[in-house]
């Protein structure tokens, strides 16, 4: 779902830490280790720019990757949104313990801003960090600096200062673009569904009807307001605040039916509203026994997951039988081409074989 979940290997690794249990100390980076480090990645930058925008102008995208940790020396992603940049670092939890950790990241920003020819304050350095509870949800900084960008043709809100996360994932730009074009004349169901973008570009493929869910009252207006920038709304594309696997339980949402769905889930979730903790390994193959009951037969449901260890179970593995899905790992066909990282998510279309409502259970 979102790229907190975007289970780098690195999110679990352990700290290191000395024989007292404090935080292992490393060397410093020094100065001639990191204006070795700039002058990498300003080289690489500059060779992937000529390729990558050549290629988003065709698409119609104003964001994109521009650097994924191409060079291990410089562990960064580097993302273009339209004038402004997010970099985040990908160091093991240790690195950030050394000495000159912050001149280095510093230095680097200030690199990445110079070769984009972009002003340093428009250039976003973040730590990634696995969150919590509410914390999920919760403002990082409240600058209230939104902007918009263009994906395919459709115009979507990004905030690159206040929260965890921008408000769109890059990594599925692929699947939004194949789901727009399936949406034609269907009911869609977009599942976690974050700040709606999926939904956005379901309505612009031609979905009669779409309901968004999600348990974020802050992405759900986020939701909201991508639809109106779009000229989109009313009454059949429906925003619930609820918590997803509840919600599939409601005895109203069983006598629904959706043709197309979307569920992109969190790795891991938690809440209040919630009436358990959400664990994508644990509860993917119960999400999908749900699904199973408002799909008719011919019915798709396009699952992934940006967990790095998910262990596909259910109908997604492979010596499972397929009694009610056929199923299709697409991952491969849905990493776009500005990802170097070609794990970054894995993806599956399962199509509703003919046959009665799954009972769960």
């Amino acid at each position: 779902m979102n790229e907190d979940d975007y289970a780098d290997p690195l999110d679990d690794a352990p700290l290191a830490t000395d024989d007292s249990g404090m935080p292992r100390e490393l060397p410093p980076f020094g100065a001639e280790r990191t204006a070795a480090h700039c002058e990498m990645l300003a080289n690489r930058l500059r060779k992937n720019l000529r390729h990558v925008r050549k290629w988003a102008k065709r698409a119609q995208v104003t964001c994109y990757r521009v650097y994924d940790r191409d060079i291990p020396e410089v562990p960064l992603s580097v993302d273009w949104y339209d004038g402004r940049v997010c970099v985040a670092a990908r160091l093991r939890p240790e690195e950030r313990y050394a000495p000159d950790f912050e001149a280095w990241s510093e230095a680097l920003r200030l690199t990445v801003a110079q070769t984009l020819e972009v002003a340093p304050s428009q250039v976003y350095a973040r730590q990634r960090e696995r969150q919590r509870g509410a914390a999920q949800y919760a403002p990082q900084a409240r600058e209230a600096q939104r902007f918009e960008v263009v994906e395919g043709g459709r115009r979507l809100w990004v905030n690159l200062s206040d929260y965890l996360d921008t408000g769109l994932f890059l990594d599925h730009r692929p699947l939004r673009a194949r789901v727009a074009t399936e949406a034609r004349g269907r009911r869609v169901l977009n599942l976690f569904c974050y700040t709606g973008a999926f939904t956005v570009h379901a309505v612009g493929g031609g979905a009669t009807h779409t309901t968004s869910v999600d348990l974020s009252a802050t992405y759900l207006q986020w939701a909201r307001e991508n639809l109106t920038l779009n000229g989109m709304g009313g009454p059949t594309h429906r925003l619930v605040r609820e918590d997803v696997m509840r919600w599939l339980d409601d005895p109203a949402v069983l006598r629904e039916r959706f043709d197309l769905v979307v569920a992109d889930p969190p790795t891991f979730s938690n809440s209040k509203r919630m009436t358990d903790v959400f664990d994508v390994q644990r509860d993917h193959e119960a999400l999908l026994w749900r699904l199973a009951r408002v799909v008719p037969p011919g019915g798709v449901v396009y699952f992934s997951t940006n967990a790095r260890r998910f262990r596909p179970g259910g109908p997604l593995a492979v010596s499972a039988p397929a009694t009610h899905w056929t199923v299709t790992e697409i991952s491969d066909a849905t990493i776009p081409e500005d990802f170097r990282d070609r794990k970054i998510h894995r993806a599956w279309r399962l199509e509703r074989r003919p046959g009665p409502s799954t009972p769960l259970g």
